[in-house]
């Protein structure tokens, strides 16, 4: 039985790159493809696939959240974070939210059948060029930079879509929630941070890699 795989990434041409890599396999097939976070979980949800490929800066729902949402699903699939970033607070926030690998987008290429294979043996997978120290963090668990534990599953996602520029009837609508209750998140979200403008919390959300200026 062919292993199913579907692929998260904004970048098409890296979706198209990463379905050539996987179709060469026999026993491994792609079902389906993202381009935003929330797609991914609903797909995921809706196919059931055994591997999802992540891409952590996705518009709309962030890889680090839309991980955490996949891997409660039943059956919960393997995700493998797929970053140009090998910084340990990335690394760190996709296997605190449950990914089983990590990918460097530069080393993609070589390395997807193998850390493919590596997770559906419930292994962990970490490409070559990851810092030691990165490893070694984690393993041990010491204190580092992670997301906001301060903020609901609910106001990450809203401080994300704040920040790429939606206003909160788009983001209720998006979430299929009331104006008011976004506007709530959006006052609670400002509480809790102690941040006072649109502005500050796009920077927030940007040093905290919950979204990116690359859009």
């Amino acid at each position: 039985m062919s292993t199913k795989i579907l692929l998260a990434d904004d970048h098409k041409m890296l979706r198209d790159g990463l379905r050539s890599i996987v179709e060469k396999e026999a026993d491994l097939e792609v079902i389906a493809e993202a381009d935003n976070g929330r797609t991914a979980v609903e797909l995921a949800r809706k196919l059931k696939p055994d591997v999802v490929v992540m891409d952590i800066g996705m518009p709309s729902l962030n890889g680090v959240e839309a991980t955490r949402q996949i891997v409660s699903l039943e059956p919960p699939p393997k995700v493998i974070a797929l970053s140009m970033h090998g910084d340990r607070q990335f690394v760190s926030q996709m296997f605190e939210a449950g990914a089983s690998g990590y990918l460097l987008k530069d080393c993609a290429s070589e390395v997807l059948v193998a850390a493919v294979r590596t997770v559906m043996n419930n292994q962990v997978f970490l490409a070559p060029g990851i810092a030691g120290v990165v490893v070694e963090d984690y393993v041990r668990r010491m204190p580092h930079t992670s997301a906001p534990a301060e903020l609901t599953a609910r106001e990450r996602e809203v401080l994300q879509l704040l920040a790429e520029g939606k206003s909160t009837k788009e983001i209720a609508l998006l979430l299929n929630v009331a104006v008011k209750t976004t506007e709530a998140h959006r006052r609670n979200i400002m509480g809790k941070l102690k941040i006072h403008s649109l502005a500050e919390l796009t920077k927030y959300a940007i040093r905290m890699g919950l979204t990116s200026l690359d859009r």
